[in-house]
């Protein structure tokens, strides 16, 4: 049986064009995989059987070309990426039931790379939270320690590839949630720059937020996934029409000469002293391979989780309005009038976090706060991007931690929204600049791994690709297993 752990992209593919193995094979491995490995972690939703073994049977007769490296490989998508005739819930009860009649851009790019869905993973409802413990349907588990949380929202994305059920899952990223749960989980994950990826097919929380992107083992199958992804769509109004290069090209190790930012405010309090630890001992390796680490101030990174919170949740307040109970999703019973209709829908379809949320965004946009909350979160947003452009204006790179603290324990933090939301403090300045950002393990604090974060300029992804790979090379962070993998 392939064993995720021990082999990756290039591998797989090589493997399948020898006819060393089928992809039907694959497929059939995958599923069994999951059988065995997901009653303990609960990271999928729902599962993709016959239409993956009949994609592969079909690539199979093809046969797999040597040019197309991703064909005949599984994948795992996160439940808010809207799938062709597979059930697409966002992790709620409001779509528990909602079958779309069309893909996602990023699947159709999937599929004409020839990669296989197989199934749905689980998510914070809507993508609202930072421990996928907000979903309406499992509780997903973190691949180190099956007590603490996998990270949010995209945890069932991080926890089924680091558990080892698939090499590659698609994520979403609002304000951290590709990065924090790869993370907690010890996986590389990256939000790629705002536009970079289509947002066609993705259920909107924040529009002005939101990016999809991939989370794997390791560097360099991130940066093969991102190829197949990335690109502009036409049916996406805020996709970049920007050339889009090959992210796997040119990681080489050599990294000589790079300029790296490590600011202060990304080691101040609140961060676990074994998590300044391992990121300061990652600065130490990339000084070693020929960088140079100089520490810089962002001062108006402090203020990006209440902005984040004022303006993702006037988004949301938006975009959720279409989820009323006429037309789709859940819809109550015994409803008197139509006020009652929208009333009772979204009361019993919403989990508590999306409530919170619809109306504190509502309250922002409301006539006698605008001016108060949102209109003064949009500009404290603009002065955060003035702090990263200044930075970016003499360093290639930003390093720090993605999270201040490993993994927490399950039903920690979910009653105090507060805490929770600070747990996002690392990542969500990134979101509110529409900038690159890539989380990759750097090390492990009692026993769980820490996260390194790098941080580029817009249409950055090749630096932090370049550097992530170089320190990929220089430590074996990434080669450590779960327990949950039949090692430690």
């Amino acid at each position: 049986m392939v064993d995720y752990f021990k082999t990756d992209l290039e591998n797989l593919h090589q493997a399948l064009v020898n006819k060393d193995l089928s992809s039907a094979e694959l497929v059939k491995e995958t599923f069994a995989k999951i059988e065995t490995i997901d009653p303990k972690i609960e990271a999928f939703l729902a599962l993709n059987k016959e239409q993956a073994l009949a994609k592969a049977e079909e690539l199979d007769q093809k046969g797999i070309p040597a040019d197309s490296l991703l064909a005949g490989i599984p994948v795992g998508i996160k439940d808010n990426i809207v799938t062709k005739d597979l059930t697409t819930t966002a992790a709620s009860k409001m779509l528990a039931n909602f079958k779309p009649i069309y893909n996602a851009t990023v699947m159709d790019k999937l599929d004409q790379a020839g990669m296989i869905n197989v199934g749905k993973l689980n998510m914070d409802e809507f993508a609202m939270g930072g421990s996928t413990e907000t979903s309406a349907f499992k509780l997903t588990k973190n691949a180190w320690d099956q007590t603490k949380v996998p990270g949010g929202s995209s945890g069932g994305s991080a926890a089924a590839v680091a558990s080892g059920q698939i090499l590659a899952s698609l994520g979403s990223d609002t304000g951290g949630s590709i990065r924090q749960p790869a993370a907690y989980n010890g996986i590389v994950g990256m939000k790629p720059t705002y536009g970079r990826v289509s947002r066609y097919g993705l259920i909107a929380f924040a529009s002005s937020l939101d990016q999809i992107g991939p989370l794997t083992r390791t560097v360099k199958d991130n940066a093969l996934i991102l190829n197949a992804i990335a690109g502009h769509d036409k049916r996406d109004f805020t996709s970049s029409a920007k050339e889009v290069p090959n992210f796997a090209e040119g990681l080489d190790g050599n990294i000589k000469g790079l300029k790296i930012a490590l600011p202060k405010e990304y080691l101040g309090q609140g961060v676990a002293s074994e998590v300044k630890e391992a990121i300061l001992k990652a600065a130490k390796t990339f000084e070693s391979l020929g960088a140079t680490v100089e520490e810089v101030s962002l001062p108006y990174s402090k203020y990006g989780v209440p902005v984040y919170y004022i303006i993702a949740s006037s988004e949301a307040s938006s975009n959720l309005q279409r989820f009323d109970g006429i037309r789709y999703g859940f819809r109550a019973s015994d409803v008197k009038n139509l006020e009652d209709v929208y009333v009772r829908s979204r009361s019993e379809g919403f989990g508590d976090e999306v409530k919170r949320r619809i109306m504190l965004g509502t309250f922002s946009l409301s006539a006698g706060t605008y001016d108060a909350f949102f209109k003064k979160a949009a500009q404290v947003r603009t002065l955060i991007c003035q702090d990263f452009a200044k930075v970016f204006s003499q360093y290639d790179l930003i390093m720090g931690p993605t999270a201040p603290t490993p993994a927490f324990g399950l039903g920690e933090d979910i009653d105090d929204p507060v805490t929770m939301y600070m747990n996002d403090i690392l990542t969500i300045p990134v979101n509110l600049a529409g900038l690159p950002g890539m989380s990759l393990p750097a090390g492990f604090a009692n026993g769980l791994p820490v996260g390194l974060q790098l941080i580029g300029p817009q249409f950055a992804e090749n630096t932090i690709y370049k550097a992530g790979y170089a320190f990929e090379q220089a430590t074996d962070f990434h080669k450590a297993v779960p327990t949950i993998g039949g090692q430690n």
